[in-house]
């Protein structure tokens, strides 16, 4: 049965919630168009989707803005989006000199640097200092309680991920916040110079402010009496080689590859168009999305007939509870790029798949009445993305 189509007088058909089947009805509005065709499978679920997961999706470009000179953020945690307790985000932006300045939190803090260049500098309880350049597809880690900073050497933008659902940027310890609730001469006690040094320090948080581009990082050099730090807070995600696997690719990192990851750990997966990261599930934790590139759905299964499928965007953010069954198609013509976070020291999933094919054969076949075309074609070998010759995304 064709699906019944009202035109609107705009280019193209409007959607309706109608499936092939019949089942649904014209919606006569009022309506937003525009988010009922981003979001094709919430207007015309599968019939496959039933239950009542709660929402497992919100983007960024939902969010308000925090717009500063130097920079802006914005950020999703359990207000924006309720079931995400374990982890939260932040999406940054600092101009060329752009500077987040120095400060420390109490949660662990993950990041993936999306575009453009910076330059981070902390030290560790010991006295040891850190000072490194990071690019595009670089991560860099610091360890809760450690004080950091971040300048843009160029225009630039990245992903920072906090190991805890309620986290703010906004609710981080900040050195010029502290320095301005704190008396001047007890400032002037503590670094032995006169109080009118501090005349003109922030009378509150700073934040991001602009400074000027710095120079080369061996004019910023800091040697520490104490050395560097042993662990780098810098990863090279990007230059990493992937395993690669018919549909796209994967690239693991955790406390075996970058061992001061110690909270977070993550995956950055690849789906090109036709594949689909396979049916699987997590048993360590719940899973944080963040989604790079292209455009994909998200089915997620919680038993007892409970399931249901999100459609996803660049910079929308996505979360399955731990341990439910889920897969990612890609439903775009170009690659999709996203990334799976895990509070976690270790990236752990299960493949339905292997498991499968791990399991006698005879009590798989009768457990689901399947015969020897699926049994063969079941592989022992985890595939985290598959595709197949001829096949390709047709909505359902």
């Amino acid at each position: 049965m064709e699906t019944p189509k009202r035109n609107l007088g705009m280019t193209g058909n409007i959607p309706q919630p109608i499936r092939p089947d019949g089942a649904g009805g014209i919606d006569s509005g009022p309506r937003n168009v525009m988010r009922d065709i981003q979001n094709p499978n919430m207007l015309v679920p599968p019939i496959t989707d039933a239950g009542l997961l709660p929402n497992l999706k919100f983007s960024f470009s939902d969010t308000s803005m925090k717009l500063n000179f130097g920079g802006w953020s914005r950020e999703v945690t359990v207000r924006e989006l309720p079931i995400a307790t374990t982890l939260a985000g932040v999406n940054m932006s600092l101009s060329p000199g752009g500077v987040r300045e120095l400060h420390w939190h109490q949660q662990a803090e993950w990041s993936y640097m999306i575009l453009g260049s910076a330059r981070i500098t902390s030290i560790d309880q010991e006295g040891r200092n850190f000072i490194a350049d990071v690019g595009p597809g670089d991560l860099w880690y610091f360890p809760p309680g450690l004080p950091h900073s971040i300048q843009g050497l160029e225009h630039c933008e990245f992903l920072l991920v906090f190991d805890d659902g309620n986290f703010s940027d906004l609710n981080t310890i900040s050195i010029s916040d502290w320095f301005s609730r704190t008396p001047k001469d007890v400032l002037s006690a503590n670094f032995g110079v006169p109080i009118s040094a501090f005349n003109n320090i922030p009378k509150e948080q700073v934040y991001i402010y602009q400074d000027k581009v710095p120079g080369p990082i061996d004019s910023q050099k800091v040697q520490s009496p104490y050395g560097t730090i042993p662990l780098s807070f810098k990863h090279q995600l990007l230059a990493q080689p992937p395993i690669k696997t018919p549909g796209g690719s994967v690239r693991i990192v955790d406390s075996t590859n970058f061992p001061i990851s110690k909270n977070i750990a993550a995956a950055l997966v690849e789906i090109e168009p036709g594949g689909m990261r396979e049916l699987h599930w997590h048993p360590n934790n719940d899973e944080w999305q963040y989604y790079l590139t292209g455009q994909g759905r998200m089915t997620v299964f919680a038993g007892n007939g409970n399931a249901r499928t999100f459609d996803y965007r660049a910079g929308d953010v996505g979360y399955v509870p731990f341990a439910l069954g889920h897969y990612v198609q890609n439903t775009g013509t170009q690659s999709l790029w996203f990334l799976e976070m895990f509070k976690s020291d270790r990236f752990e999933d299960v493949s339905l798949n292997q498991w499968m094919a791990l399991t006698p054969r005879d009590l798989v076949s009768t457990n689901l009445n399947v015969g020897p075309e699926v049994l063969n074609a079941l592989r022992k070998e985890k595939w985290p993305v598959v595709k197949y010759p001829g096949f390709s995304y047709y909505p359902k």
